[in-house]
């Protein structure tokens, strides 16, 4: 409940030395100002305590509450959520500032343990909410409007209704977790201790990840050989690994009734299955016009006859190589931001100036970029690890889009604040469109254009064909483990089965390469959790089509629906602009988006 983001692996967060000027560190101190903060140590006795009032008063009596009493609970519980979230925030900032410091590791290691202690006897909160009758939560919202506005919360809870077990069982397998949090950690220790010798030096999986988009060809091929071989030396474990949490979970969902593995992933995305099913079959009609076009241009501008899977991220030969400074990115976002509405700009600039990014590269940092959010009486914090290239100020744009929604869907409070991971994405890929766009209107010459839309387009294909080819993958293996135990060539088939059909004939596949399923981190951490997105990026792209055709209000209509938070469905956030996620042809006007410049780029080779 309280656990910061995964870490997003960014192949180009690594190395540094570029002239980038002055990069932003973040400062932590407006949550707390060091581990012997006195406002911390209050904090966690504040939290010790409230935790177990909270079950004394009102464990097993919440069906006897009146209007009044029901929002007391109900506020307790969303203070209790915002001081572990804000102990939370702290702990795991600090740590992914320097991964590498024990002392960080074990001072958030054990604020989780104790917050995990603190936190246990509130297992019966959801429990006894699902017991409730729906008239008897109806007749409370009635008369209580602050209380009905946590509707939204309760519906979700109540979703898990249908495949609730008793109260024993669900404690059993609260406190069982631990075991399937294990096999996560064998497999995060398992990729942070395999070693890569690429050409003389040995690198760790992110160095060597990196060199898969290094502009010499015999760099990019012995890095992909390299991460094949070490790869298949650990496919036995990574195999392992993902057996048992398939089965683990099958066991779960077939206790709780779920008829799908991927059920559970859409209840708490709050997305109707038919709606991804829309999507994904969107998605693969697609694949022909998208990837499998592109990877043909880009195979041309290569001068190769067949591309390897190390050429789908190589840079293209006409890429300008110069360096962005952190100032001259700051600047393309800051005016994209404005240029659509000065609010934008106004909620986004103090990260700038207060410490609210981090954004250089230093040893021991984590990898990536990300927003957290924090809690909603702080603010976010962003992180990058900024090399100053084209796609790095996209980064910006994409992680400051995240701030800005968190930002205003922080006025709806702890409990409504967060929104579903589908629509999660809308803020993030809606700043970079406009950042795009804005850098695209610059262009000064054809050549400049076709980089940034190649650019982009590879974007877009690594955000919808890649992710809806991991949530087939997913798909293919959950249903076959539940025929039995699999062997790496089974899943190593399944993998392949994807790739193929998703990447397309300019292809051919490298021996070795069919295990390269064994390191995404998504399928252990998150099962099915790869699709939200491309829901993103479709949705956002539809919506700024509608931007584009100059939809009257628009700006008004886009800040309320990044104010709502968690606080409406995808369909009550949508229906201003004209758009249904539930209609099969939403998510193609999304997808022309991208065949759209793929377009414009085949036109540009005439």
């Amino acid at each position: 409940m309280f656990q910061l983001p995964f870490p997003l692996r960014d192949a180009n967060a690594a190395g540094s030395g570029a002239p980038l000027g002055d990069l932003p560190e973040w400062n932590l101190d407006d949550l707390y100002t060091g581990e012997d903060a006195t406002e911390l140590k209050r904090d966690l006795d504040w939290l010790e305590q409230a935790c177990a009032s909270f079950a004394t008063d009102y464990e097993g009596k919440l069906g006897e509450l009146d209007a009044p009493g029901f929002l007391d609970c109900v506020l307790r519980n969303e203070k209790i959520n915002q001081i572990a979230g804000r102990i939370m925030s702290f702990a795991g900032l600090r740590y992914y500032q320097l991964t590498t410091d024990a002392g960080r590791a074990k001072f958030m290691s054990d604020l989780q343990e104790k917050i995990t202690n603190f936190t246990t006897p509130l297992v019966f909160f959801t429990l006894e909410i699902n017991r409730l009758p729906d008239d008897h939560l109806e007749g409370l919202y009635a008369q209580n409007a602050d209380l009905a506005r946590y509707k939204p919360v309760f519906d979700r809870i109540r979703a898990m209704k249908p495949y609730q077990l008793s109260d024993e069982l669900e404690k059993f397998l609260h406190d069982l977790g631990v075991v399937g949090d294990a096999w996560e950690r064998l497999f995060d220790e398992t990729i942070a201790g395999l070693e890569f010798e690429v050409e003389g030096e040995t690198l760790n999986i992110e160095g060597t990840l990196n060199l898969l988009t290094d502009p010499e060809r015999g760099k990019r091929e012995a890095a992909a050989r390299v991460l094949a071989e070490v790869f298949s030396e650990n496919i036995k474990t990574f195999a392992r690994v993902h057996n048992t949490q398939a089965k683990e979970k099958e066991i779960v969902d077939r206790w709780r009734g779920m008829e799908t593995a991927q059920l559970g992933r859409h209840l708490s995305n709050q997305v109707e299955p038919e709606v991804v099913e829309a999507l994904r079959n969107a998605v693969v009609d697609a694949y022909p016009k998208l990837s499998h076009r592109y990877y043909e241009l880009k195979r041309k501008w290569l001068g190769l006859d067949k591309m390897q899977v190390w050429d789908r991220n190589a840079p293209l030969p006409m890429e300008d190589t110069r360096i962005v400074n952190w100032a001259e990115a700051e600047n393309t976002v800051m005016d994209a931001y404005n240029a659509f509405d000065p609010r934008m700009g106004e909620i986004a600039a103090p990260f700038f100036s207060k410490g609210w990014i981090d954004a250089g590269v230093k040893p021991g940092k984590a990898p990536g970029a990300f927003a957290h959010p924090t809690v909603t009486n702080v603010h976010p914090y962003v992180m990058l690890n900024y090399l100053g290239k084209p796609r790095d100020v996209m980064t910006l744009a994409h992680e400051l889009g995240h701030g800005v929604h968190q930002v205003l869907a922080a006025e709806q409070g702890e409990m409504l604040s967060s929104t579903p991971l589908t629509l999660a994405e809308t803020a993030s890929v809606f700043g970079e469109m406009l950042t795009f766009r804005k850098m695209l209107d610059g262009a000064e010459t054809q050549a400049q254009r076709k980089v940034l839309l190649a650019g982009k387009v590879e974007d877009m294909i690594n955000t919808v064909v890649r992710q809806i080819a991991f949530y087939d993958f997913e798909c293919k293996l959950h249903a076959a483990r539940r025929g039995g135990e699999l062997t790496p060539d089974d899943i190593n088939a399944l993998w392949m089965s994807v790739q193929a059909e998703s990447l397309g004939p300019a292809f051919e596949f490298m021996d070795g390469y069919e295990t390269f399923w064994a390191y995404i981190p998504h399928f252990v951490h998150s099962p099915f959790y790869v699709y939200a997105y491309a829901f993103g990026d479709g949705l956002v792209n539809a919506l700024y089509a509608v931007y584009a055709e100059g939809d009257a209000g628009f700006e008004d209509k886009y800040f309320d629906m990044l104010k709502a938070g968690g606080s409406k469905h995808h369909k009550e956030l949508l229906a201003p602009f004209g758009l249904d996620a539930s209609d099969p042809a939403f998510w193609d006007k999304g997808l022309s988006m991208i065949s759209g410049f793929i377009d414009e780029l085949e036109a540009m080779e005439d």
